[in-house]
């Protein structure tokens, strides 16, 4: 129980405390969300595997190599000079050396993209088992991004929109894990990066408008009289 604790007598009240503006306002905790960079931060975490794409097919390994690496750090520089969060072009620094590491050691440019390719089945996998068991990953990775409680759980109408989001993303993951693996045993490097880039962005972004379909379909039936 949290103790009351009287506050000055209005005598010796301040004029914004006599008017009952809080003298210590509470500070609200940023969300993970907000802590990763918000969309922008996301966003940007991909650019420098699309100036991998992008270079490879011009200049070679050697150079989309440098030219993705150099775009993470870019990235990194850009969102301190602007005092952003860090996180995501520390991800993306991250993530490009990884892949950058694994096409070095295999000396083609078609292995950039395996990481890519085996995160696409592993993560389409998780998806699809997640609404087995009744806890779809797109409401439980939305509550714990943004704080807002699991309640959605108990309520059939509200987590069935967070199934069909999961299917829906697990079923992009799977097809981008099927197409790329395809093109990558036929070794079509340039029909690979092809691939990333046309199944990227544009599946994405229906992903995301079912999962904002989603969301509000859930605070409706939570903001539903019962």
């Amino acid at each position: 129980m949290t103790e009351f604790i009287p506050g000055p007598s209005a005598e010796h009240a301040t004029p914004d405390a006599a008017a009952g503006a809080p003298e210590h306002p509470e500070q609200r905790t940023p969300t993970l969300l907000e802590q990763m960079g918000g969309v922008g931060g996301l966003v940007s975490s991909a650019v420098p595997s699309m100036a991998f794409v992008a270079v490879n097919p011009l200049a070679g390994l050697q150079a989309a190599i440098w030219a993705s690496l150099g775009v993470a750090v870019a990235v990194g520089v850009w969102r301190l000079i602007r005092r952003e969060p860090l996180q995501p072009a520390v991800s993306g620094i991250l993530g490009v050396a990884v892949c950058a590491f694994i096409a070095y050691r295999t000396g083609e440019a078609r292995g950039f993209f395996l990481y890519g390719i085996w995160y696409s089945l592993v993560a389409g996998l998780m998806l699809m088992l997640s609404v087995v068991v009744r806890r779809p990953l797109v409401g439980v990775l939305w509550s714990a991004l943004n704080g807002s409680g699991f309640g959605w759980r108990t309520d059939r109408r509200a987590r069935s929109g967070f199934d069909v989001a999961t299917v829906v993303w697990a079923v992009f993951l799977l097809a981008r894990f099927g197409v790329q693996h395809y093109l990558y045993d036929v070794q079509q490097t340039d029909w690979l990066g092809v691939a990333r880039l046309a199944m990227g962005l544009p599946l994405t972004a229906v992903a995301a408008l079912v999962t904002i379909w989603a969301i509000r379909r859930a605070a409706r039936v939570a903001a539903a009289p019962s």
